[in-house]
């Protein structure tokens, strides 16, 4: 025991944290606590970045690479299904090893994909080579569940929704600035220099880890709880929070990989004109992320989830006739609304998490510390997981647009697809959070003897 102990004694390990302790919050934990989130953006945009590296190298292969697009749909689903998967272990790294040192080893770690991609990037590489560098971008999507679960730990439940809305959206801006970077390359030295974009990533991915070394702490009491981990893999809410995290953020990372191709496929534009327009999307839903963790600090993650999930059903809606009618204005007005909404409904869906654990809490009877512990365990135990499968949509979206283009050379059916479910996520919200205003099972005496937080709240 003295032995653990020690491992986590040193400058950069803090030993007492109680961000629910709104002193010790105010004389120096907020600060602490800010910092932390400002070095964990940075990490978390760069692997971002190298996670959807793919979505751009494609419109770098022309003809003379031989890959047909359901090919180039298969490149990006390969690495936005290694990217979900990584997310599980990623998340009890952070109590393993520490926040700040899982910080500097999982930015080292996207060296790998970025300089292997500069290695094979060139016509005659085979195929299966191309899909084994892709997958190793996953790296880049494990990044996510550290970063949240170990910024969770910082911040109290009250502050969540935007710290955490913040982290994810200043993270997911690594999409659209990639695409950017892909877009100034091939507007000024042109689509055979895919080089280029990778060296630009190499020196920044060692600044990323340089930073993080020398900014970030780890939090000496967040430890990885098994009991937690198995109580969060049997609780539905983690399920169902993790089928709706697959039309939010499933969505907004499916469509951010596969928006150039469709454009390219669908409607003839070059991969200048497609990377001209691709990165809107990610950019905006990105910057709008925060905003819906602010909206649901206020009015409650539940509601606003729900109203997002109509709008997004009626943006693909309006896409739908757009695809039909051949329409690229339209299309791509409806496509960015898309993703404003998929940024928008990542915030509250993330804000709702521990807003339901602080729920099932009071519903146990636990007050005060005691409940603020359980949510805080429970919810940092189901962020990995429900990240990993939500981030599973995205391999879904590509999945069925390949398929699409195969059969019907056109990604109609895909979004028609698109739309069933995210009307049977408005149900499942509106069903399992809204509906008579429900808190959370548990023993009905104990539940009828407290004061409740309803899910509307969460």
């Amino acid at each position: 025991m003295s032995a653990a102990t020690a491992t986590r004694k040193g400058a950069r390990w803090i030993e007492q944290w109680d961000p629910e302790d709104e002193q010790f919050w105010e004389n120096g934990g907020k600060q602490t606590a800010n910092r932390n989130l400002v070095f964990s953006v940075l990490s978390e945009h760069i692997g971002f970045s190298i996670w959807s590296l793919w979505s751009v190298m494609v419109l770098f292969m022309g003809p003379e690479y031989g890959i047909d697009p359901a090919g180039k749909f298969f490149l990006v689903a390969t690495a936005t299904a290694v990217g979900a998967l990584v997310r599980v272990p990623y998340t009890f790294a952070v109590a393993r090893f520490g926040g700040r040192n899982w910080t500097i080893v999982s930015a080292l770690l996207l060296l790998l994909p970025t300089v292997a991609a500069a290695i094979v990037m060139e016509p005659g590489t085979s195929y299966t080579t191309f899909m084994l560098v892709a997958a190793l971008t996953g790296v880049g999507g494990g990044n996510f569940a550290s970063s949240m679960t170990n910024i969770n730990s910082f911040f109290p439940l009250r502050k969540k929704g935007w710290a955490l809305g913040l982290n994810a959206g200043g993270g997911n801006i690594g999409v659209p600035v990639v695409q950017l970077v892909g877009l100034l390359i091939i507007g000024t030295a042109g689509a055979t220099h895919p080089r280029i974009l990778l060296s630009v990533y190499i020196p920044l991915i060692v600044i990323a880890a340089a930073l993080s070394a020398l900014k970030m702490d780890n939090l000496a009491p967040v430890k990885n709880d098994t009991g937690a981990a198995k109580e969060a893999v049997k609780d539905a809410h983690t399920w169902i929070m993790s089928f709706l995290y697959i039309g939010t953020f499933g969505s907004f990372i499916g469509y951010s990989f596969a928006f150039g191709l469709v454009l390219q496929n669908q409607f003839a534009r070059t991969p200048l004109q497609a990377a001209s327009i691709t990165f809107i999307g990610p950019l905006l839903g990105s910057l709008i992320r925060p905003v819906g963790g602010r909206l649901a600090d206020r009015f409650g993650g539940a509601r606003i989830t729900l109203w997002n999930f109509l709008a997004m059903a009626a943006a693909t809606g309006v896409i739908i006739i757009a695809s039909t009618q051949k329409s690229l204005p339209l299309f791509t007005t409806a496509f960015i609304a898309l993703f404003v909404l998929t940024g928008l409904g990542n915030g509250s869906t993330y804000k709702m998490i521990p807003g339901i654990y602080a729920a099932k809490a009071l519903a146990k009877g636990l007050e005060g510390e005691e409940a603020a512990s359980y949510g805080r365990r429970l919810s940092g135990a189901s962020m990995g997981l429900i990240g990993a499968v939500g981030a599973l949509g995205g391999v879904g979206i590509n999945f069925a647009f390949r398929q699409s283009f195969l059969t019907e050379h056109t990604g109609t059916p895909a979004f028609v697809s698109f739309l069933a479910f995210y009307a049977v996520c408005f149900a499942l919200t509106w069903a399992v959070y809204l509906r008579g205003q429900a808190v959370a099972p548990a023993e009905p005496v104990q539940a009828e003897a407290k004061p409740q937080l309803g899910y509307a709240q969460v």
